[in-house]
C-alpha cells in the first residue's frame, strides 16, 4: 500500500506556507507587499471559487531570494512552528504504515524546502511539492513546472504513480480539502481528514472514512 498525504490542515495544524511567510515576513526575507494577493486567494478558496494558478502568480514576485535563505529559514520554521503543530494522530498513521515497510509520500501545494525537514523528521525520501526555480542560486520568479493545487496535484500524482509503475489500487489518500477531490476520487482508499465542509458532505455520501486530529506534539512535550 502506498500513502498519499496531504500536509496542510493534514498532518500540520496550519498552512506550513503560512509558518514559513511570517517568519520571512519578520526576518524581512519577503515583503507583504510580495505576496498582498495572498489574502484574496485564501477568500476565494474559502468561497469555494479557487484560482488554481494562484501560486505561479504569487511567486512570480518572489524573485532575488538566495536559496541558501529560504533552506535556512525553512530549518528554523520547522523546528520552532512546524514540529509543534504536526497532529498526534497523523504522526501515528505515518510511522504505522513506515514500520510496517509501506511507503508513503507528501503531496503538497507548499514548496519543496519547507517541506525537506519534514520529510527527514519522518524519514521520508520524496514529495509532490512545488519548487523554485534558481539562477545562480537565487529565485527566478519561476516554478519548475507548475504548482501541486487542486487538480494539477491529481496530475503529479498520475505522473508519480507512472513512474514508479504503482497503480491506484494500491494507494491510499489522506486530505482535508474539496481542492484534492480529484486525487481523493482517484485514490482506491480516500481518506477525510479535518474535513472543510465540502468535502465531509462528499466523504459522508460516499462513504469515505474521516478522521479529526486536535492533539499536536507541542501539546505532549
Amino acid at each position: 500500500m502506498i500513502h498519499i498525504f496531504d500536509v496542510d490542515h493534514t498532518i500540520v495544524r496550519k498552512t506550513s506556507t503560512e509558518y514559513f511567510l511570517n517568519m520571512a515576513m519578520k526576518e524581512k526575507l519577503i515583503r507583504f507587499s510580495q505576496i498582498k494577493r495572498l489574502p484574496f486567494d485564501w477568500l476565494k478558496y474559502k468561497l469555494a471559487f479557487p484560482d488554481v494558478d494562484f501560486i505561479e502568480n504569487t511567486v512570480k514576485s518572489l524573485c532575488g531570494i538566495k536559496k541558501t535563505d529560504l533552506e535556512r529559514l525553512s530549518e528554523t520554521c520547522f523546528n520552532e512552528r512546524i514540529k509543534p503543530n504536526i497532529y498526534t494522530g497523523a504522526a501515528g498513521l505515518i510511522n504505522e504504515a513506515l514500520e510496517k515497510g509501506e511507503k508513503v509520500i507528501f503531496a503538497t501545494s507548499s514548496f519543496d524546502f519547507i517541506i525537506k525537514p519534514l520529510e527527514r523528521y519522518f524519514g521520508i525520501n520524496e514529495s509532490l511539492a512545488c519548487r523554485m526555480e534558481y539562477n545562480d542560486g537565487v529565485t527566478t520568479g519561476n516554478l519548475i513546472g507548475y504548482s501541486f493545487f487542486g487538480p494539477k496535484k491529481k496530475t503529479a500524482a498520475c505522473d508519480w504513480m507512472e513512474r514508479n509503475n504503482v497503480k491506484k489500487e494500491d494507494t491510499s489518500f489522506y486530505s482535508d480539502s474539496y481542492t484534492d477531490l480529484p486525487l481523493l476520487e482517484y485514490c482506491q482508499n480516500p481518506i477525510a481528514v479535518n474535513p472543510d465542509g465540502i468535502l465531509k458532505r462528499r466523504a459522508k455520501k460516499n462513504n469515505w472514512k474521516i478522521l479529526r486530529f486536535k492533539e499536536v506534539l507541542g501539546s505532549t512535550s
